[in-house]
């Protein structure tokens, strides 16, 4: 009897320690997948080489998990415990332990901390170093430079060295290929040599994370790459019965309408003015492809076209020439790229500026005229000389 006695409790008690293992399991597994304790976002930094051990108490530390144990535990069961990758990431809010694996395991460029922006522009190149503010995570600006012009800030030279700073290229929509060569060349963290300009238009203005040391020819490819993926699903969706035969073409079109206006809500009408003068076998008329043929797209003209420019015909005058220039005039972006293959449903065939940036349509001469003389008293009462205008 007594050992009967003995093997009842005994079992007993293995039940009570099996269901208390199994609730430790639930609360565990509850804790791994639930809201984390911290309120701000934070910034926590995989060092290179650091143990799960090691970044499981710093993310104690910071507050971002609530138990070091679990979440090395939680990391050993996904199968991920040597899959931390280096490098600086931002953790939202009440990210969950799982939420926080993901991120440390899948690895990429930093997300926080430090990052140095090189921007390429129509007008001016900048370098821009921008530190993470771990309580918002917002970036806020620490210091700026024009390679073009300066030497680079102690800050900033600095930040490039960083092992895990975040190092990223920014492509403006409208910039040509030249500028784009040109600002990659001033790039100092890349490395490299560019052979050849790349065909205008071929190039995805885009944001680009590199690593320090980055060939330029190889970041070349890829803005090629992202720009063709572009041009092909826009013209697999193109509006059917445009006036352009090939997604080259259209490419030109896009390009024209990046450099006629920088107002996101007028593509795809400046889109259908110029579909309805090439429908109507009238000319494009427009200015910057006139000046892309003075320039060549090497810079930016920065004074008025001269009457002489405007009656030379070159392949790009298009006052002069019917249909489209040979080539693009500059790189545009997808928004630009849409609009040229969904232009909207109207009856424009003019647009002059109407002094708040945008553009004054048209659908008759004498509507163009009189939007003309709307501008050209702007022009008079801003003291600016008297611009060319389609149509005139």
């Amino acid at each position: 009897m007594i050992w009967r006695h003995i093997a009842s409790n005994f079992l007993t008690l293995l039940i009570v320690i099996l269901i208390a293992a199994a609730a430790a399991v639930a609360w565990a597994k509850h804790q791994y997948t639930a809201p984390g304790p911290s309120a701000v976002a934070a910034c926590v930094r995989v060092a290179p080489g650091a143990s799960l051990s090691a970044v499981s108490e710093q993310l104690a530390d910071q507050g971002v998990v609530s138990n070091a144990y679990i979440f090395r535990a939680g990391t050993d069961y996904a199968g991920k415990s040597r899959d931390l990758k280096f490098g600086s990431y931002l953790m939202l809010p009440h990210s969950s332990m799982e939420e926080v694996v993901k991120v440390i395991t899948a690895g990429g460029p930093s997300t926080c901390g430090t990052e140095v922006v090189f921007r390429i522009g129509v007008r001016e190149n900048s370098v821009v170093l921008r530190d993470m503010d771990a309580a918002t995570g917002e970036f806020a600006e620490q210091a700026k430079y024009d390679p073009g012009k300066e030497s680079a800030p102690e800050a900033i030279a600095s930040a490039e060295q960083k092992p895990d700073a975040r190092l990223r290229i920014t492509v403006a929509e409208g910039v040509t290929s030249w500028q784009v060569v040109e600002g990659l060349k001033q790039a100092g963290f890349l490395g490299g040599e560019i052979a050849d300009v790349p065909p205008e238009g071929s190039l995805a203005p885009d944001t680009y994370d590199v690593e320090k040391g980055a060939d330029r020819a190889k970041l070349i490819a890829e803005m090629e790459r992202r720009q063709a993926a572009i041009l092909t699903a826009a013209w697999e969706a193109r509006e059917a019965d445009l006036p352009y035969q090939t997604p080259e073409e259209a490419l030109i079109m896009a390009s024209i309408i990046e450099k006629e206006t920088g107002v996101p809500d007028e593509r795809r009408v400046v889109a259908s003015v110029f579909v309805n003068r090439m429908r109507q076998g009238m000319r494009l008329e427009t200015d910057p492809t006139v000046i892309y043929g003075v320039t060549e797209g090497k810079g930016v003209l920065d004074r008025g076209l001269r009457a002489s420019e405007l009656r030379r015909r070159t392949p790009y005058n298009t006052y002069q020439i019917a249909g489209l220039p040979p080539t693009p005039i500059a790189n545009p972006g997808k928004a630009a790229i849409e609009a040229a293959m969904d232009p909207e449903n109207t009856e424009y065939v003019f647009f002059v500026a109407d002094g708040s940036g945008g553009h004054a349509f048209a659908r008759t001469l004498d509507e163009h005229n009189a939007n003309v003389l709307r501008w050209r008293e702007i022009e008079r009462q801003r003291g600016q000389a008297l611009s060319p205008v389609q149509g005139d």
